[in-house]
């Protein structure tokens, strides 16, 4: 029960700090291409993780975890932050909460496949109607729809749930932040080389917004977030810790109106309370 409880715990606090990506892209982006914002975090991170690995003396992955190692880079580090910040370009970040809410539902159903867990069906029902809360919120919310956009995102989350259920189950073994830290280092020979070829021409014109964004994304979303996040994942159960990604979206708007000065409608806290019934009803039946 500890266990349990100590995994959704990390899982909330991996979600919170996920919840500061969203308006912090919407922000780096103002003075970083999409190509170099993703690749320049990713750089960032795998530096800070690899002095972890070196500082706290950790053993090498043997070489069967090389292929899972290369699913949770290639799903959360390249192309969840790379899929996204490419998608924003053509929809709005309010029509992207659509396809955020089916992050959950990707990640239970990953959790299945890679994680062998079984859900029982009234799980599926409070992720279905947490997803479809998000979704509808999202879309009455408005938004210019975009075929790209919209193929962009649904590509997005589903390497998103993949490397998130690939990096839950590789944690049982490993530990969360080496996880991360190591799909980093490994992703570090395609991503350095992709930075130095993206990176701005002149560096006078970035005001210090899109810096404070691209610090926030290296650090926190791409490698502390995940420490707390896989740690959840591993702890709690991929399922239904998952389910607490039905809260990012509402974190992030609320950061938004804080932060950003964006209005917080009334309709999104009624919604809120809905999806977090639904956190609650996963939890229980997960």
């Amino acid at each position: 029960m500890q266990r349990h409880a100590d995994g959704w715990g990390s899982g909330l606090l991996g979600v919170a700090i996920f919840s500061g990506s969203l308006p912090a892209t919407r922000v780096a982006v103002g003075g970083f291409s999409p190509l170099f914002l993703t690749s320049a975090r990713a750089v960032i991170a795998a530096v800070l993780g690899a002095a972890l690995l070196w500082g706290l003396r950790q053993a090498r992955p043997a070489r069967g975890d090389l292929p899972s190692l290369a699913i949770v880079a290639v799903g959360v580090v390249l192309g969840f932050p790379l899929l996204t910040a490419l998608a924003l370009q053509h929809v709005t970040s309010a029509h992207s909460i659509v396809f955020i809410g089916l992050l959950p539902l990707a990640t239970a159903l990953f959790g299945v496949l890679r994680g062998g867990e079984r859900p029982r069906p009234a799980f599926w029902l409070f992720s279905l109607l947490g997803s479809g809360a998000v979704a509808g919120f999202a879309l009455l919310q408005g938004g210019a729809a975009s075929l790209a956009g919209d193929l962009l995102m649904l590509a997005a989350i589903l390497l998103c749930g993949l490397g998130y259920a690939e990096g839950a189950a590789l944690s049982r073994r490993l530990g969360g932040w080496q996880v991360i830290s190591w799909a980093l280092v490994l992703a570090l020979p395609v991503m350095a080389p992709l930075a130095l070829a993206t990176r701005p021409t002149g560096l006078a014109g970035i005001g210090a917004p899109a810096w404070i964004g691209l610090g926030y994304v290296s650090v926190f979303s791409m490698l502390v977030g995940f420490v707390f996040w896989y740690r959840g994942l591993a702890r709690g159960g991929i399922a239904g810790v998952g389910q607490l990604q039905l809260l990012q979206p509402f974190l992030g708007l609320a950061l938004a109106g804080l932060l950003l000065a964006e209005p917080v409608a009334p309709a999104m806290v009624a919604v809120t309370g809905l999806v977090v019934l639904c956190v609650a009803g996963a939890k229980r039946f997960a």
